[in-house]
């Protein structure tokens, strides 16, 4: 089987921060946001665009490498992609930008909502789509981008993030930078506190679920979130397995951290009466 929603972790000069993107919800967009990956689109890319209490913006420029040096240029655009509003517009979400009173125009520019802004985005222009949320400690990052002068550089530039910038000429090491972008397959996520995942029971029941640490000594139990049950359509893939009769839950791979994974992940339901389960044993 596939693996559930893949990870995407970006490397700067301000640091390095990890987007989920929504495959199960958003397979369009997330498919679109992974073509760019692949291209090499984002990499050697900026954030060009910062409106602190709002949002960051990038995905539409990058660094070349030219006869005079290095400059920036224009990403190459692939062909706009259908509008997937589902999810709102909160702190920590990823969501594509487009063009004004266009819902169907986003191509390769995107950014990260600094605050919950749904009650403004969720509801223009057809709505921003959401494909992914910043995880692990990524929004401090974000943050200490957000936190950076703002300045105007002209046309499309105009409110961008600038490091140690003197006012006069404009340096490559002015912006801040995407170095590299890794994508991680992976099946469950373990991020402040919560453990998502996609689940199979034993009758082909597809679920998407959220357990809450809610002990870590002497063990480590998880309580699930009922309000987090999803169902799936028949044919998503899922990799976590859940059997009933012996209250086992199996989790193939679970990613902790930008760079730590654990596999083989083991759980026991201990306390069904409040869908406890405690963890047994992982690689």
């Amino acid at each position: 089987m596939a693996q559930a929603n893949p990870v995407a972790c970006f490397n700067t000069n301000m640091g390095n921060f990890c987007i989920e993107l929504f495959e199960t919800q958003t397979p369009i967009t997330t498919a679109n946001f992974l073509n760019y990956i692949n291209s090499g689109a984002y990499t050697n890319g900026i954030f060009h665009r910062s409106v602190p209490g709002f949002v960051i913006q990038g995905g539409g420029f990058k660094i070349v490498d030219g006869t005079d040096g290095k400059s920036l240029a224009a990403v190459n655009t692939f062909a706009p992609i259908a509008n997937e509003f589902k999810l709102s517009n909160k702190r920590g979400a990823v969501a594509m930008a487009k063009v004004p009173d266009d819902p169907n125009s986003a191509t390769s520019q995107w950014f990260v909502n600094l605050a919950d802004n749904s009650l403004n985005l969720d509801s223009q222009n057809g709505g921003f789509t959401v494909f992914g949320r910043v995880i692990f400690d990524g929004m401090t990052v974000i943050d200490a981008i957000e936190n950076l002068p703002v300045t105007n550089l002209g046309g499309n530039l105009a409110a961008t993030p600038t490091i140690d910038f003197d006012g006069s000429q404009t340096l490559v090491s002015n912006f801040v930078q995407i170095g590299a972008v890794a994508v991680t397959e992976t099946t469950g996520i373990f991020s402040e506190g919560i453990l998502s995942f996609p689940v199979i029971t034993e009758t082909g029941d597809l679920f998407e679920a959220n357990l809450r640490l809610i002990e870590d000594n002497p063990e480590f139990v998880f309580e699930l979130d009922l309000s987090s049950i999803t169902p799936l359509h028949t044919g998503i893939p899922a990799v976590a397995t859940f059997s009933s009769l012996t209250g086992l839950l199996k989790i193939p791979s679970v990613m902790i951290s930008a760079s730590t994974s654990v596999k083989n992940v083991s759980m026991k339901l201990t306390h069904a009466e409040s869908y406890q389960f405690t963890l047994q044993s992982y690689e």
